[in-house]
Parts: structure tokens; C-alpha cells; sequence
């Protein structure tokens, strides 16, 4: 793959994230027994792909999205969920690459909890930073960030550039 010249050292490399990948399955298959997860994209697709393949339980699967910049605590675009699944009296799990400042996922989940009448709502990401704010759900991820730092691939994207490297890395 070509290096783009904004890709900076690697923070999480693929191996760290498919063992990410199981630490969250696991987390997941000893709390549900079935539900319905719900992709943020196009953020989350790459971590749901793999997710998903390594729970144990009976699932549904949707999808929603809401545009942001990363790292935008005042995120205001529409919310677009056409609810493909019937979530009433089901378990939720929402998922996405990661929770960076946590505004968008906090938005995400007053819609649903606000609009449907679901039994519980949780949220499954890979990895969350440090100055997020509170979301009050349960949250599975494998890795905690030490710092804010701008990061792409792997589900994130830098300019709209870069979701698909199988690394996550620092933006320079």
C-alpha cells in the first residue's frame, strides 16, 4: 500500500487489532445470549466485520449513521437509521471504530433510547480516548488511548482518505 504523507507512526498494528478484536467478542459473549448490533458507518464497518464473526451469540444486524469531523464534541448532522430490525424488547449493541471526544456516540444513543423502545443498550469499539465524555451505557473496547492524538485507518478516516489501512496510526 502506498504511504501517504500524513501517516505517522503506528499506534495499534494489525495483530493488536484482531487480539482488540477478541478481547471485545469475548466481553460481548459472556453479557448476551442475542441481540441486535447496529454498525455506525462507515466508521465501524471494518471493526463489525470482524466482530461479529467471533461472537457466539444469535444477532441481527442494522446500521446507522450520523457524519462528523473526528473529534467533534458538537456534532449536529441528521441521524439516519432506517431501523431494518425491529429492536423493540431486544438487547443493542452499537458499534463503532472508537469513541474519540464521545459527541457523536452520545447523540447516537439518546436517539435510540429516546425513539424505540429497546430492553438494553450498549456500546462495543475497539478502542476509547482519554478525554471522552460520559455516555451512560455499558462500553466494551479492548484499548484505552493515553492521549487525544488524531489517528486514521482501520475504520478511520483522515480527509476522507485512509479507512481501509489494516493499522491505525498517527496523523503527523
Amino acid at each position: 500500500m502506498r504511504t501517504n504523507p500524513y501517516i505517522g507512526e503506528v499506534v495499534l498494528n494489525e495483530t493488536q487489532i484482531q487480539e482488540g478484536v477478541k478481547q471485545v467478542a469475548q466481553q460481548l459473549n459472556q453479557q448476551f445470549d442475542d441481540a441486535v448490533v447496529i454498525t455506525v458507518v462507515p466508521g465501524g464497518i471494518l471493526f463489525t466485520a470482524d466482530l461479529v464473526r467471533q461472537l457466539s451469540f444469535d444477532i441481527s444486524m442494522d446500521y446507522i449513521s450520523c457524519p462528523h469531523t473526528p473529534g467533534d464534541r458538537n456534532n449536529c448532522s441528521a441521524i439516519v437509521y432506517h431501523q431494518n430490525i425491529n429492536v423493540t424488547g431486544r438487547n443493542v449493541i452499537l458499534i463503532d471504530d472508537a469513541i474519540e471526544s464521545g459527541g457523536t456516540m452520545k447523540r447516537l444513543i439518546e436517539h435510540l433510547s429516546n425513539n424505540f423502545d429497546i430492553k438494553s443498550l450498549s456500546i462495543a469499539t475497539l478502542f476509547v480516548k482519554p478525554s471522552r465524555i460520559n455516555i451512560p451505557v455499558p462500553q466494551y473496547f479492548a484499548y484505552e488511548m493515553e492521549n487525544d492524538e488524531l489517528l486514521v485507518g482501520y475504520g478511520l478516516p483522515w480527509k476522507d482518505k485512509s479507512r481501509n489501512l489494516p493499522f491505525i496510526s498517527k496523523v503527523i
